[in-house]
């Protein structure tokens, strides 16, 4: 039986609105969890939530009522047993690709040879050999994600959590880099929370999909992909894909719809 690794449990949170001085309410009763091990992707309409989920998960944020929960320890910050990954790359353009990835543990004290051993081990991984030395500057919008994915393993989170990580990519790159990701996880075996819009991104890498419903957020459907391992790009064009993603986006199709309709009526009211 898999042991979990996260749990969200009656999950809420809220931003105060300094303009209004109301409240809004973003995420509203958030329970599911994430087995360790586990490859699970978050989607949703926009403005449901998804990032400030995550966000709870990385410990960036205090939920309002409810908690996060790693390994039986309830999140309060940020912490070494989380790695994450940014829509952008968030290289520092003055240190070389093995100084990014080696930062964070520098930070921890650990920048030590053994520290250095383990940068250059997941710079490997992730195909970067040989660029220890480039700056960010000289790295195509591919590398440097690569570059920001062997930088959050470098520290051996325990959880990786990823922001829509392939969103600024190109098509061609982003469908690489969805290849490459699920070689890498199969390497290096970490739990992985990962938020994506794109429906057959989510599909292809995942073990779970957990819809979103309209903002406020709560879970709308989770649903089991049951495609073989290791999988291949091609796989996007079988049959039982295609059911998934028509599955997928009849649910977020509604969620959307319910979204337009709020938004009409807010508009409505201060007009």
């Amino acid at each position: 039986m898999a042991q979990t690794k996260l749990q969200a449990i009656g999950l809420r949170h809220e931003y105060y609105q300094p303009r209004t001085g109301g409240r809004l309410l973003a995420l509203d009763n958030i329970n599911l969890q994430v087995d360790d091990g586990e490859f699970v992707t978050i989607v949703g309409p926009s403005g449901c939530g998804k990032t400030t989920f995550i966000n709870l998960c990385d410990g960036l944020l205090k939920p309002t009522a409810g908690k996060i929960v790693i390994d039986g320890k309830e999140v309060t910050g940020p912490g070494t047993d989380r790695g994450m990954v940014f829509q952008d790359s968030c290289l520092m353009p003055w240190r070389t690709v093995l100084k990014n990835v080696i930062f964070g543990l520098e930070c921890q004290g650990l920048d030590n040879g053994e520290g250095q051993a383990r940068a250059s081990k997941f710079i490997k991984l992730v195909g970067l050999q040989g660029f220890e030395d480039h700056f960010p500057h000289e790295l195509s919008g591919g590398m440097q994600q690569r570059c920001n994915l062997a930088r959050a393993l470098t520290v051996d989170p325990q959880i990786l959590i990823m922001d829509e990580p392939f969103a600024a990519l190109d098509a061609q790159t982003r469908e690489i880099m969805q290849a490459e990701l699920l070689r890498i996880w199969n390497e290096a075996r970490k739990t992985i929370l990962f938020i994506t819009h794109q429906i057959n991104e989510a599909i292809y890498l995942a073990d779970r999909v957990i819809v979103f419903g309209a903002r406020p957020g709560k879970v709308k459907e989770m649903i089991k992909i049951d495609l073989p391992r290791p999988r291949n790009l091609s796989i996007k064009r079988d049959p039982k894909f295609l059911e998934y993603e028509d599955k997928l986006w009849n649910l977020i199709e509604e969620e959307v719809k319910k979204t337009m309709v709020q938004d009409q009526v807010v508009h409505n009211i201060n007009n």
